[in-house]
């Protein structure tokens, strides 16, 4: 990394809030919804838990700020065109997924009952390295399986907008992994979460929001150390994490052959994965 590009962050970190400590801003902003119980135990002879509630609550909020409504409205207008040009429409369900090592956020919108891709945006910055986050402070940011319903929306975000993954998730509090306020954010600086480019957070948080409001009761995030090919994994035989980016192929696998992203539980120190 050149050494104005670290300078900059360093004054950019001096000037905001760490994200991976919280975002002060969430004020005035609904609460997030109740997090799934955790899987049985294992050997436990229920049916794992999916990692979201399959049906919308009776009255969906959806937060919102003056910064949220001119970025939406705005975006709205300049998405239509892309949109149309793919056969897809803003507020159709979204699923967004994250490869860590090539710096890629995908948002796919569903179609005809299938998910088709819509738009990848290139991931400004990240700390950590690959391998999942362990604990608060680690700068890590994490991989797994994460869901974001309305309340974990920041449209008051120091970081421009935000919305949070939910880590740590089922699977990470059973391993006793800790840490709080893991962010998708703008503002192009990270210290665990996932920074965008303003322009780009504005994009991807209008494609998200419009499929809240459009009844979406949560979207899924699913988050990859890198593309889950048998050569980036044999690349990485020898590492610590095999066993866990195996487990994640499981899932990533899942979806590339049916186009729907599976329900996600956790047993005996997996995920598991099932039909939504």
């Amino acid at each position: 990394m050149r050494w104005p590009r670290l300078l900059a962050i360093l004054i950019s970190l001096l000037a905001l809030p760490a994200c991976g400590r919280g975002d002060p801003t969430r004020k005035g902003t609904t609460e997030p919804l109740p997090r799934p119980p955790d899987a049985a135990p294992a050997g436990g002879a229920r049916p794992p838990e999916p990692d979201a509630p399959r049906e919308a609550s009776a009255k969906v909020v959806v937060p919102e700020s003056a910064r949220s409504r001119e970025v939406t409205a705005r975006q709205a207008a300049l998405l239509a065109p892309r949109l149309a040009a793919r056969g897809q429409k803003l507020g159709a369900p979204v699923f967004v997924r994250v490869f860590k090592q090539e710096l890629a956020l995908e948002v796919w919108l569903e179609k005809d009952g299938r998910f088709t891709l819509f738009d990848t945006w290139k991931i400004a910055y990240h700390s950590g390295t690959l391998g999942p986050k362990l604990a608060e402070g680690d700068l890590q940011s994490p991989e797994g399986f994460y869901f974001v319903p309305p309340g974990m929306l920041n449209p008051n975000s120091r970081f421009h907008l935000a919305f949070d993954l939910g880590y740590p998730n089922a699977f990470d509090r059973a391993l006793g992994r800790t840490g709080s306020f893991i962010l998708v954010h703008g503002k192009d600086v990270s210290t665990g979460c996932f920074a965008m480019t303003d322009p780009g957070i504005e994009e991807i948080y209008t494609l998200v929001e419009a499929a809240l409001r459009a009844g979406q009761p949560f979207f899924r995030v699913h988050v990859f150390p890198f593309r889950m090919t048998d050569a980036n994994l044999k690349a990485h035989a020898r590492s610590p994490h095999r066993a866990f980016w195996e487990n994640l192929k499981e899932g990533h696998d899942w979806f590339e052959a049916r186009g729907v992203p599976p329900d996600v539980g956790v047993r005996a120190g997996r995920y598991v994965f099932r039909e939504p």
